[in-house]
């Protein structure tokens, strides 16, 4: 009986909420650049992958970035390969 008034209540306030117009924040999904067509991540390209790092030299995570998992490690790959060859400083002091 008391799980009962506890659920009434909670579906009161969802109502409510959805009457004075509360909306629980949404967020646009972010699309791989490089499915699209764009073209693949190449360590000779340092400019495109400055994109995908930081301003101290970290590598951005797919979250931020967008990029699928698949195309997440090439960039990750194409970053460290850069960065051996002096296309791209390891870190920014």
């Amino acid at each position: 009986m008391r799980e009962d008034k506890d659920f009434n209540e909670m579906d009161k306030n969802a109502l409510k909420d959805r009457k004075m117009g509360v909306r629980k924040a949404s967020f646009k999904k972010k699309v791989c650049k490089f499915c699209q067509g764009a073209a693949p991540a190449d360590y000779k390209n340092p400019e495109m992958l400055r994109r995908y790092i930081t301003e101290r030299g970290k590598i951005l995570p797919a979250r931020i970035t967008g990029t699928c998992a698949k195309h997440q490690r090439a960039l990750n790959r194409e970053i460290k390969r850069a960065r051996v060859l002096a296309y791209l400083p390891f870190e920014k002091k």
